[in-house]
Parts: structure tokens; sequence; C-alpha cells
């Protein structure tokens, strides 16, 4: 079969201006990028058709393909007539070239062009860095400057689009005004990737350029000698980091090989931030179309949680339907298989490896209270007793499982899931949350754990408290959560595979993100700064003198 590049690569794409006249949009609402890219630029939203949220289950070395899935299902929808838009996460630099690769889809599932997505794209990530290291260059400027904020400690850090390990914890040289009494010192500081940036969920979250200006302003960069919190506003940078981002902030619209419209915008993780694409891209989807699909980063756990306790919250949306994403290979792998033995029947081991996707399942039916549909991406080795295996226990958990075939049919192979979604999406449901909004942080923490994760609570440092004690002390109180952990698990520990039980997740720092409007509890060993793997994906991407492209999927 072809790779991914080829396939897209091959295919005859539409001109831009013909996949917006699908959404009734005309040339004065587009910015051209070229032929087959624009920004969407609309006056007002009135985000009104039905939602439908793709999710996985806790991910695994085979892959899901929840992208994938999401490509395909609104290709299928399309392919029965239906106005449907697609509402995508745009990808990071740092995966494309580490362990993940690429993230437009894969087979004949997915958006194009997707090199350029999957590189500099509009580049709406360079300019999201750009913005957040101005305003740490106008931090160290102001402590230059004589520190008339009298900022103690500096909490806001620098950024770039890429895993680089060796930028986790560095050591700077700030000549520091008369921060701490001194005229110069070493300070202590670190990089995030760009995904992880506050910068990116300010972006992801506001709803228009006067949002966006006050969240940036809203930031927290430090606090000053009293202990108070010192804004990004004080240092008059909101202005200008706004200024920067004055593009960035329009939706991107592109297509899928089948010319379904698409808009591919923002690109938080899920891991390690609140994991949706933009509340613009959703809100711009859910105007244009009848219906739009959008997708939450990594498990269940993650990304659908902070998409329904956190999104859901702040933009006034709920999904119709959820569709969570498995594979028979990938369940296999919760359960014990030999990653070298996926392809061989093993039904022990898939029985072993369900309660997996049978958790976020029970999660979105009984905690969120919203309809779910399990879409199991086929693989050619799936055999029939193990397919009967996953059908069965889905019945009984009360979800209906459909096995698709996108990734090798494109939109034909998604038109069964199509039907389902389209059937679910026509049962009244009202969207419950995780936890109560008003209640302490390590209530909603606590609460994160025992309902979603299936755990016994959790265990918080001596630091984790002394800053949950600084952030109540202040008045800060009613704001989500957002627990950074590992994907790999429902726990925080990367091993804990399938359902594990008697957990409690261990709670190493807190982050105030005051722009973005939420608290982040960091647990176990998850990094805000990945590492390149062993054999990163950047050893196989090559380019010709022809320009041709291999290697990138």
């Amino acid at each position: 079969m072809l790779t991914d590049i080829e396939i897209a690569e091959g295919c005859k794409l539409r001109d831009i201006r013909e996949i917006a006249k699908k959404l009734n949009i005309g040339e004065d609402n587009l910015e051209l990028y070229g032929k087959y890219k624009a920004k969407i630029n609309l006056d007002k939203v009135n985000p009104k058709s039905k939602l439908i949220l793709v999710t996985a289950i806790n991910p695994t070395a085979s892959g899901e393909g929840k992208t994938t899935v999401s490509i395909g299902l609104a290709d299928g929808m399309a392919k029965l007539g239906k106005k449907v838009c697609l509402a995508l996460r745009e990808p990071s630099l740092g995966p494309v070239f580490g362990i993940k690769g690429g993230a437009a889809g894969g087979g004949y599932a997915q958006v194009v062009p997707m090199s350029d997505i999957n590189l500099h794209f509009t580049g709406d990530l360079h300019a999201i860095t750009a913005a957040n290291n101005l305003l740490c260059a106008m931090i160290d400027n102001h402590l230059l400057r004589g520190n008339v904020l009298k900022i103690k400690e500096v909490y806001f850090r620098r950024c770039m689009d890429m895993n680089d390990r060796a930028l986790r914890s560095i050591t700077i040289h700030s000549p520091a005004g008369n921060m701490k009494g001194c005229v110069s010192y070493d300070r202590a500081e670190g990089f995030e990737i760009t995904a992880a940036s506050e910068v990116m969920a300010v972006l992801c979250l506001a709803t228009d350029l006067k949002d966006l200006k006050k969240r940036i302003g809203d930031i927290v960069i430090g606090v000053d000698e009293d202990g108070n919190f010192v804004r990004a506003r004080q240092l008059k940078a909101d202005g200008a980091m706004a200024t920067l981002l004055k593009d960035a902030i329009k939706p991107n619209l592109v297509q899928t090989l089948e010319g379904t419209p698409a808009i591919v915008h923002g690109g938080p993780f899920a891991n390690i931030a609140h994991g949706c694409n933009s509340v613009r891209a959703t809100y711009t989807a859910m105007t244009l179309a009848d219906y739009a699909v959008t997708e939450a980063g990594f498990g269940a756990d993650l990304g659908a949680e902070k998409f329904l306790d956190t999104k859901c919250r702040i933009a006034g949306i709920e999904p119709h339907c959820v569709v969570v994403v498995a594979t028979v290979k990938a369940l296999k792998l919760h359960g014990g298989a030999d990653k070298t033995q996926l392809s061989e029947e093993n039904l022990t081991a898939l029985k072993a490896g369900l309660p997996n996707l049978l958790k976020h399942v029970e999660n979105i039916k009984n905690v969120f209270k919203k309809p779910v549909v399990v879409a199991m991406n086929r693989f050619v080795t799936d055999t029939q007793a193990e397919i009967d295996e996953v059908l069965n226990a889905c019945k009984a958990s009360g979800a209906t499982a459909v096995f698709t075939d996108v990734f090798l049919k494109g939109g034909e192979g998604g038109k069964e899931l199509a039907k389902t979604v389209i059937a679910e999406c026509e049962k009244p449901s009202k969207l419950h949350f995780a936890y109560n909004l008003n209640d302490n942080v390590c209530k909603k923490v606590e609460d994160i754990v025992k309902n979603v994760y299936g755990g016994e609570g959790a265990e918080f440092t001596e630091d984790a408290l002394e800053k949950i004690a600084v952030i109540e002390k202040a008045g800060i109180k009613g704001l989500p959560v957002i627990i950074a952990k590992t994907q790999y698990s429902l726990s925080d520990d990367a091993k804990k595979l399938a359902r594990p039980s008697g957990f409690k997740i261990k709670v190493r720092d807190i982050i105030y993100k005051g722009g973005a409007g939420f608290i982040v509890a960091v647990a176990g060993e998850i990094m805000l700064m990945p590492g390149l793997s062993k054999t990163p994906s950047a050893e196989h991407i090559d380019i010709d003198e022809n320009g041709n492209i291999t290697g990138l999927s």
C-alpha cells in the first residue's frame, strides 16, 4: 500500500474557494494562503449544529487512529448527504519529528495539504512561540531596568515548538535590577513545548480578539515582594502579544482527501495541556455546517475530560454524541500481549484489555451522561472471534460498536459509523460534569481521579499544597482544573495498563494559568517539555532535489 504522504501528494486538491462554498463562505470572509489553505474571518458566529466529539482509549504503541476516524466519519457523513465540517487540532513540530509523526490522519482518511499541515502550515504555532517569548524578554528587560514592579519570583517560562529535553531545566544569567537585592543573578528556568504554553491555551479559549487581549493581560508572570501575582498587563505586554497573534487567532480552512471542509486550528497537548482545538474553530464549524466533528487529544481520561469539564464550560457548548476510538491490537496491548505478536488471535489478552475501553464508555455514559458510540478501527488481522468479543462487550455496556474501514476506504468505509452517530445525535441528553466548579482545588482533583480515572484520590506534595494556599489566599476560585499526567494509563503510572484500581495520583506541582482561566495539577513523572525517542521520526524524513518529501506520516 502507498504511504500516507504518497496518498496525500497523489490526490487532486480542490481550490480552497470551492471548499469554502460548501460552507457558504464568500471570498470576503477568506484570507488565502495559496490555492489550498485559507484563514476564515467571520464577523459573527452562531454555533447551532450537532456537535460530535471523537476521543479514544489510552493510547498504545500500535496506534488507535483517532484523527483518522474523525476524518473518515466526516467523509462518511458527507457521502450520506450531510452538511458537515471537521474541527481538528494543528500538529506540533515536536511530535512530528519525534515519536508520534504527523497528525493529519492516515491512509485514505486525511486532511490535505498534508505536508503543509504537519510542518509550518499558516505559521500559527510560530506566532504563539514568538508572543510567548516576547513576554519573557519583556520580563527580563523590566528586571534590568530597575524592577519597578518589585518582582520577587518569575513563574512564566520560555517555549519552543520542538522536543528538546536539554531545555527542560536551564540557568539563565539575568541582570536583575533590585530583584532580591542583587545587581544580577543566575535564575533557574526552563522551556515548555509551545503546545503546552499558556499562550497556546489562551489562543484556543479566546472567543475573539478582544477576549484574546484580555486573557493575555491576565497571564501571571510571577509574584512581587508582597506575594501578589504580577500579570502581563502590568508589563504592558498584552498589546504587542495580541498584535503578534492577530492572524493566528483566525481558524484555518483546508479539506479532506474527499473534499470535506476541515478547520484545523490550535494544538494544545492533552497530556500536559487542555487538549482541544480552538473555541473559534469549533464555533465556526458549528455555525457553518449542520454537523461539526471535533476531537480531543489522547485518551478520554485526558482530552475528553478536559473538553467536557473545561472547554464546554468556557464555551457554553456540549456534544450531542461522543465517539470512543479503539483497535483490537491496542486492546490486546492493554491486556499484556507481546507487541510483536499483535497480528495473532489472542482472546485472553483482548479480554484483559477490554476494561480500558469499557471504563471510557462508562465515563461518557454515566459520568458525563452523553450518548456514546465505539469506533473500532479495523485491521485485516482482526479475527471474527475477536470482533465478536468486542461487539458483545460493548453491547453489554450499553454502547454500540462499529468496525470501520476508513483507513483503506475513506468516507465509504465510514458510512456505517456515520449512520450510527447521526442516530445517536438525535437522542436527548444533558451534559453533567465530573466535579463541582465551586469546590476547592484538592476536591476537584480528587473527584476527577475517582469519577474519571477510577482511582482512590490524590496525594499532594508540600510544594503543591503551598501553591494552592497562595491561589486560595488571593481569592481565586471557581476555575476548572487541568490534570497533566501520562497518556498511557488511567493512573499517573504509564506501566499500569487496562483498568487499574486502588491507586492514587501524586500531584507534585500546581500552576495557576490566569490568562487561560484554569489551574494545572502536574501529576507523576509527566514533563512539560517532551524529549526525542531513541529513533525519532526525524531520522526517516527527507526531501529530494525536486522538493518531494518522504517519511512524513
